[in-house]
């Protein structure tokens, strides 16, 4: 019988098609995301200055700076109308 550490950290095959292998592939084919950021864009940094950490926020441009609110038609929910009230039936009853 052989052991646990005779098939860890065995090379792959050449047409290995595992989920490991593949999302390798398909990380080395995809093009970089549309979302990333322009240059005058900064993403947050967490420095070290003498011997304290320091965070420094993100800072956007004007164009990437999400609006201040959302848009308008977040606010609406779906109205039904008046609400029903509930009336609790405390006696069991049968239908007819």
């Amino acid at each position: 019988m052989k052991s646990l550490s005779q098939y860890l950290r065995q090379p792959h095959p050449e047409a290995c098609s595992c989920s490991v292998c593949w999302s390798r592939r398909e990380l080395a084919n995809s093009v970089p995301s549309p979302s990333t950021v322009c240059p005058h864009c900064l993403p947050a940094e967490v420095l070290q200055v003498d011997g304290r950490w320091v965070c420094r926020p993100v800072s956007r441009c004007a164009k990437h700076t999400p609006p201040r609110r959302p848009p308008k038609y977040w606010h609406v929910v779906y109205d039904s109308g008046k609400p029903t009230p509930y009336v609790p039936i405390y006696e069991p009853f049968e239908l007819e």
